[in-house]
C-alpha cells in the first residue's frame, strides 16, 4: 500500500503543489507592476469587475491569489467593497481554465515542456538580472514589494521580464502535468483496496460524501485544482464514478474558502466582506447544485468525450452559472449602505 498508493499520491501532489506555487509566483512576479493598476482601473463597474477578475484568475492561474489581493487592497482603503463584488465573481470562472487545461490529458508532453522552459529560462539569465531584482522581500502588509518598481524600471526590459517569468510558469504548469500523471498510477491499487470500494459505494448512497470529502481534502491542501485533478485523474482510470468526481468538485470550491476565510480575519470589516461575499458565493453554489448533479453530469457528458473532461466541463458550468445568478446581486445600493457603515 506505502509503494502503489500513499508514495505516488504524496510524490504527486508534492508535484501538482509545487508546480501551481512556481506557476502562480511567476505570474504575479510579471504582472505585479501593473496588477494592483489593473483592478483600480477595470472594477468601476461589477461587469467590468467581473471580466477583470476572470482574466486575471486565469493569467495568473489562483482564484486565490486574485481574492487574498482584492481583500489586502480593500483593507489598504484602495479599493472598495463593492467594486470587488464583480471580481469574485470572475474568479471564480478565471478558476475554470486550469482544470480545463488539465482536461486535455497533456500528461505525456510535461517532460519535454519542463526542459524546453528550463533551458529558456536558463538561456534569459545570459542577458543579464532584470532591474528590480534583488529588490526589497515582500511581506504581509506588502505582498508585492520585491516585484515593484520605478516606471522605467518596468518597461525598460520587459521582453526580457517576459521571457524569464513566462518559462517559470510554463515549467510550473508542467510539474503539474507530471504530478498529475503520477497520481493517476494509482488506480488500479485503489480499486483493490475495500475501504476505497466502501466510499465509493457509500457515495453512491449519498453523493454528499463526494462534496464532504472535497471540502475537506481542499481546506487541507489549499489548492481546489489539486483535488479537482485527483478526482479527474481517478475518473480517468475507472477509480470512481463521474457523479462522484463531480461532487468533490463541487466540495472543492467550499473547501477552497478557507483561505479567503484567513485572510480575512486579519484584515478590516471591508476587506472580511470580501472574504464572507466569496464564502457566500460558493457554499450558495453548492446548495443550489447538489440536487442536479445528475443533470449536471448529463448536461456535460454532451460537450466531453471522456471522464475527465466531463469533470472539466462540470466545473466551469458549475463556477460560470454561479457567477452569471449572482451578478445582478451585485448592482444593490446595499451594498455601498453596507460600505459605508464599515468605515
Amino acid at each position: 500500500m506505502i509503494t502503489t498508493i500513499v508514495l505516488p499520491v504524496l510524490t504527486g501532489l508534492a508535484l501538482f503543489l509545487f508546480g501551481m506555487k512556481l506557476m502562480e509566483t511567476a505570474l504575479q512576479r510579471w504582472a505585479g507592476p501593473r496588477l494592483q493598476l489593473w483592478l483600480e482601473r477595470f472594477t468601476r463597474t461589477p461587469v467590468r469587475g467581473l471580466a477583470t477578475g476572470t482574466v486575471l484568475t486565469a493569467a495568473l492561474q489562483s482564484s486565490t491569489a486574485i481574492t487574498v489581493i482584492a481583500i489586502g487592497l480593500v483593507g489598504a482603503g484602495v479599493l472598495t467593497f463593492p467594486r470587488t463584488l464583480g471580481v469574485i465573481l470572475g474568479t471564480n470562472i478565471g478558476t475554470c481554465l486550469t482544470t480545463e487545461l488539465i482536461g486535455l490529458s497533456l500528461g505525456g508532453i510535461g517532460v519535454p515542456m519542463l526542459l524546453a522552459s528550463a533551458a529558456v529560462w536558463l538561456a534569459s539569465w545570459f542577458a543579464g538580472p532584470l532591474p528590480q531584482d534583488g529588490g526589497p522581500a515582500p511581506t504581509a502588509a506588502h505582498p508585492l514589494a520585491a516585484t515593484t518598481g520605478s516606471p522605467a524600471n518596468i518597461g525598460g526590459r520587459s521582453w526580457l521580464r517576459s521571457v524569464r517569468y513566462g518559462s517559470l510558469a510554463v515549467s510550473g504548469f508542467s510539474l503539474v502535468l507530471l504530478g498529475i500523471e503520477i497520481m493517476q498510477t494509482i488506480g488500479p491499487a485503489l480499486q483493490s483496496r475495500g475501504l476505497f470500494a466502501w466510499f465509493v459505494l457509500q457515495a453512491q448512497h449519498s453523493l454528499l460524501w463526494g462534496v464532504i470529502a472535497g471540502a475537506a481534502v481542499t481546506a487541507l491542501v489549499h489548492s481546489s485544482a489539486a483535488v479537482i485533478a485527483m478526482a479527474m485523474g481517478l475518473a480517468a482510470v475507472g477509480g470512481i464514478p463521474v457523479e462522484l468526481g463531480v461532487a468533490i468538485t463541487i466540495g472543492a470550491n467550499v473547501g477552497t474558502c478557507v483561505t479567503a476565510l484567513i485572510a480575512g480575519m486579519s484584515s478590516s470589516r471591508a476587506g472580511r466582506y470580501v472574504a464572507w461575499s466569496h464564502i457566500l458565493l460558493n457554499v450558495g453554489g453548492a446548495v443550489l447544485f447538489y440536487p442536479f448533479i445528475h443533470q449536471l453530469v448529463s448536461l456535460s457528458a454532451l460537450l466531453a468525450n471522456d471522464a475527465s473532461e466531463q469533470i472539466a466541463r462540470s466545473q466551469t458550468i458549475f463556477n460560470i452559472v454561479c457567477s452569471l445568478l449572482a451578478l445582478p446581486f451585485c448592482y444593490f445600493n446595499m451594498w455601498k449602505r453596507l460600505e459605508f457603515r464599515s468605515q
